[in-house]
């Protein structure tokens, strides 16, 4: 089943498969902020680098199974596997989009 995600959120998902750290860094606006694993990350540099050091760790990958809305949010639940244990996962992400760039975004499994 081919799922329609916004852009940026598609743009995310293809450069975090790629392992492309720059262009996964580039979805997200300057003032971004993401939570993840009880870490808050902000900026856009803090963001790429973050990402640089857990897919070095993981060697994620993102797989998505369905997006919905919620409040001003859109939630995309998806298979996230890697090199960590228990994977893979099913996890959420909340995704809050301005500007066709990802504003901030928490990741829940």
């Amino acid at each position: 089943m081919e799922i329609s995600l916004p852009l940026p959120i598609e743009k995310y998902v293809r450069a975090e498969n790629s392992g492309d750290v720059d262009s996964m860094a580039e979805c997200f606006a300057p003032y971004a902020t993401v939570r993840d694993e009880g870490r808050y990350i902000e900026g856009r540099p803090a963001i790429r680098a973050w990402r640089a050091r857990t897919k070095r760790k993981y060697y994620d990958t993102v797989t998505p199974l369905e997006i919905s809305r919620l409040g001003g949010s859109s939630v995309l639940k998806a298979k996230l596997s890697g090199a960590f244990p228990g994977s893979p996962v099913t996890a959420n992400f909340h995704f809050v989009l301005e500007n066709d760039r990802i504003a901030s975004l928490q990741i829940r499994c």
